[in-house]
């Protein structure tokens, strides 16, 4: 028995147009698993999913969805309910940073879509979905956090509080769903390489002070992240709920 085998499995990747989401989703599908591969713009899903499924013939669908909409997100997950029959797997992948600097320099809009994004737009998902995992005592629900939810930061903070939110989500949710076999856990990266964090590494002086204190020395690529999610979503985790992955490269040690 291959305990990372994901065969017959459903799972929606949020923001898998590009970066960590992406690598999530190519990895789930190399590993079985049919998935729906959504972001805000449809025509980068449709080329992550044309690529997945020139591997895996019949194994991703694209939809376009949007964090501040819930009707967008409940039109999302029904489009793959429709394609693949169920939803066995939500990995809560996208996110909004549109602030870079100090708490008190945020405008009260940007906060506000902090908030939306990160944590109302995660947990609409999760209601959207966990009922069908619950019914059938079985579902595996992952929120991808940052390692700024476990530490403070002078230019990240508000992004960081949402972090922090995603973390206790999990907890929560762990509690909430245990007894119906629906496990919830989280992936708290450190610095990795993709587009959304380009503030944070294409300056080499930002890169050279995020990597200072990292043991293994540099910044993380997404492939790296995809593992844990896949180990996440698999039966290799079954004894695991309510915990945080920290992929850093040993930043917060």
């Amino acid at each position: 028995m291959n305990q990372f085998d994901l065969t017959g499995k459903v799972a929606i990747v949020t923001g898998s147009s590009r970066g960590i989401g992406q690598a999530i989703a190519e990895d789930f599908a190399d590993h079985g698993a049919k998935v729906v591969i959504t972001s805000r713009n449809l025509g980068p899903c449709e080329e992550v999913a044309a690529a997945i499924n020139a591997r895996h013939p019949g194994a991703a669908i694209a939809v376009s969805s949007s964090l501040s909409s819930k009707e967008s997100l409940q039109a999302m997950v029904d489009a793959g309910r429709a394609a693949f029959g169920q939803i066995d797997v939500l990995v809560c992948n996208a996110a909004s940073n549109p602030h870079y600097g100090p708490m008190g320099t945020i405008t009260d809009e940007a906060f506000r879509k902090t908030l939306d994004h990160n944590i109302v737009a995660q947990h609409w998902l999760v209601t959207m979905t966990a009922p069908e995992m619950r019914a059938r005592k079985s579902g595996s629900i992952i929120l991808v956090s940052s390692i700024g939810g476990l530490r403070g930061s002078p230019i990240l903070g508000v992004y960081a509080i949402t972090k922090a939110a995603d973390i206790q989500m999990a907890k929560n949710l762990a509690r909430e769903f245990g007894a119906d076999n629906v496990r919830v856990n989280a992936i708290a990266p450190g610095l990795v390489r993709t587009d959304f964090a380009k503030a944070l590494w294409e300056n080499p002086e930002n890169l050279k002070a995020s990597t200072a204190n990292a043991c293994l020395g540099r910044i993380g690529e997404p492939h790296e992240i995809a593992g844990a999610a896949v180990f996440l979503a698999s039966e290799a985790s079954s004894f695991m709920t309510g915990q945080t992955i920290v992929i850093d490269g040993g930043v917060v040690v």
